[in-house]
């Protein structure tokens, strides 16, 4: 059956999907001239042409539009490329790169701390807030941004600036917060994965020891469960997605760790026993729930593409191929 699925991949009329089941699930070279042109196929394709439409003269994405916007704006659509495999190099994306620099490294905003005791103080002024020595930042802005332009080639010496604010704002458990709430003592699984994620692409001692650090906050409460008492951390997590963005799943934690290299930790095997589990008779996985809208009536959430119906019931090429893809890493394909 899975190997029936992934023939069934491989002739997906989406250039992204034969590419992620050559690359990812059947470990081809992604520098060989096979795969390169299928890169190349991905750049002109009509998923590629939807998201870079809103591009202006001089290249920026959406730019009446702050770069955080969902789905739209351009933080969200160079993740989305870099995730689908648009190939690396491609100097018409630069404008979008310093969107996003100009966005996440502004001094006002990212520079500046300042001590509050109270979650009300911490909203009166610019910065970041700093409670009981901890930073409540959105980490997973500047990792996703991180992550994006390493992924299509197009990282400068801005990129050395977002590794050092994710290493600064780490908390002493491994990971990252948002919360600012006083009584927030441990990381955001939210907050934490997509920091991982970029620093695991990153060579250098300081980013390796943060990445590992940041794998222990998922691996010690086996991707799911609550540390303390050992119950389903939420109902959610359990729940499969594509795209998540910035939300959390377990094939999403799994997906990140094969990538960082954790895979083989022992406390990864009751997770993989439950993406083993969630697999259709078809031999593929659904898209259980999705975080983004199609409706022009929403203001925010709003997606450029269709990723697919969500259905407990029905296979998604998106959701499945990531599966695959886990489950070779862990070698149980």
């Amino acid at each position: 059956m899975t190997s029936a699925f992934v023939d069934r991949l491989l002739a997906s009329d989406e250039p992204s999907i034969r590419f992620k089941t050559r690359v990812q699930v059947l470990g081809e070279s992604p520098d060989s001239r096979r795969i390169r042109a299928l890169r190349r196929e991905i750049r002109d394709s009509p998923r590629a042409r939807a998201l870079l439409a809103e591009r202006d003269g001089e290249g920026r994405i959406a730019p009446k539009r702050h770069p955080y916007f969902k789905f739209k704006g351009a933080h969200w659509v160079m993740a989305t490329l870099a995730d689908l495999g648009y190939p690396p190099g491609d100097r018409s994306l630069l404008p979008a790169r310093d969107q996003l620099m100009d966005c996440w490294l502004a001094p006002r905003s990212y520079y500046t701390e300042f001590e509050v005791e109270s979650k009300a103080a911490s909203y009166r002024r610019q910065g970041v807030p700093v409670m009981q020595g901890r930073p409540r930042r959105c980490a997973s802005q500047q990792s996703n941004a991180l992550w994006s332009v390493m992924g299509l080639g197009l990282a400068d010496e801005r990129a050395e600036q977002l590794v050092e604010r994710l290493l600064h704002w780490q908390w002493p458990d491994g990971g990252w917060n948002c919360d600012r709430n006083p009584a927030a003592t441990h990381s955001s699984f939210m907050e934490s994965l997509l920091p991982l994620r970029a620093l695991a692409r990153v060579d250098t001692p300081e980013a390796r020891r943060a990445a590992r650090r940041a794998a222990e906050i998922f691996l010690k409460r086996r991707l799911f469960r609550r540390e303390s008492t050992g119950e389903v951390m939420r109902p959610g997590f359990l729940k499969l997605h594509y795209p998540r963005y910035w939300h959390y799943d377990v094939l999403g934690g799994l997906k990140v760790l094969a990538e960082a290299g954790f895979l083989s930790d022992p406390r990864c095997e009751e997770a993989l026993d439950w993406l083993e589990s969630k697999r259709l008779p078809d031999g593929g996985w659904p898209a259980e729930a999705r975080f983004y809208v199609r409706s022009a009536r929403e203001q925010s959430r709003i997606e450029c593409v269709d990723w697919g119906r969500s259905s407990s019931k029905r296979s998604n090429e998106w959701v499945s191929v990531e599966a695959l893809a886990v489950l070779s890493a862990a070698g149980r394909s």
